[in-house]
């Protein structure tokens, strides 16, 4: 009697659990609302059969507890109760995957409109590309990447030198325009994880994957790798901020460009073979 007891108020618990428990009241930075709603149809078919089978356990331990005299009996099948239970599992896997089908189907059609930001992953650090004036990002490949070109821009692209380049640093959005993240990871697997977006996508080596959304509130949030990318992986974290159109305006015009950057690589360098030659003497011969 004490473990049917014990039963009946783990069900009780658990759903008082979720009745009460603010894990929906997370503020929704992002148009994914119906995320929440997919999910919450997934408690309650998923609660409801947790609950069946925890208070059939606890009915079967009290109606079948030991009592001299009692004995059991062997029935092997119950092909009615088989037929049964296959037609409500089948209709309760299908409750759960349709909802998954649409959202899918949101995630892979993105609107006309949305600009197109590239994120790119590395052991551990998040880097970020936005397109420049032209209003497009130049092509890239991984063959390109170097110390002086860690996003492996395409230098012979007109397209790229005007991409905006963000390396370990805070990536910023406006808000109320759609974006579709361009991901990318140039070392293992990784995944862009920020938890107000409702939104996340493994990036693959080799291959670009994307989603898209809507940033519906200015503010800040964490990026997240919610992927074990290897030892660091705890600590790869970063911040994503939703700006007013003039507050991004004013944070992009601070970044500097792929030709910026380059050619400030390309002015060290030369100031460096002036510093080495000037310690030269005639004929190359240091003095």
């Amino acid at each position: 009697m004490v473990f049917a007891l014990a039963l009946v108020l783990v069900v009780v618990g658990s759903v008082l659990f979720h009745i009460l428990s603010p894990w929906w009241w997370t503020q929704i930075a992002s148009n994914w609302t119906y995320i929440d709603g997919t999910l919450v149809i997934t408690f309650w078919i998923t609660g409801a059969v947790f609950a069946a089978v925890v208070l059939f356990m606890a009915y079967c331990v009290w109606k079948f507890r030991h009592r001299p005299g009692n004995k059991a009996d062997y029935e092997p099948e119950n092909k009615r109760l088989e037929w049964w239970l296959t037609i409500a599992t089948a209709v309760g896997v299908t409750a759960l995957l349709v909802p998954g089908l649409f959202v899918w189907k949101q995630f892979v059609d993105v609107p006309e409109d949305a600009v197109e930001v590239e994120v790119v992953a590395q052991q551990w650090q998040w880097n970020y590309r936005l397109p420049g004036a032209d209003g497009k990002l130049g092509t890239s490949d991984s063959r390109l990447i170097s110390p002086e070109n860690p996003l492996g821009v395409n230098p012979e692209d007109p397209a790229g030198q005007d991409d905006v380049i963000v390396e370990a640093d805070d990536l910023h959005l406006p808000i109320d325009k759609p974006v579709k993240m361009l991901l990318r990871s140039i070392d293992v697997l990784h995944n862009f994880y920020v938890p107000e977006f409702r939104a996340k996508m493994d990036m693959v080596p080799g291959s670009v994957t994307y989603f898209w959304f809507t940033p519906t509130r200015t503010g800040t949030f964490e990026v997240l790798c919610a992927e074990l990318c290897g030892s660091g992986h705890g600590f790869m974290r970063g911040i994503v901020m939703i700006d007013t159109e003039e507050d991004y305006a004013a944070w992009l015009g601070e970044q500097q460009t792929f030709a910026e950057i380059s050619a400030e690589q390309q002015t060290g360098q030369l100031d460096t073979d002036d510093v080495e030659a000037a310690k030269s003497g005639p004929g190359g011969v240091a003095n």
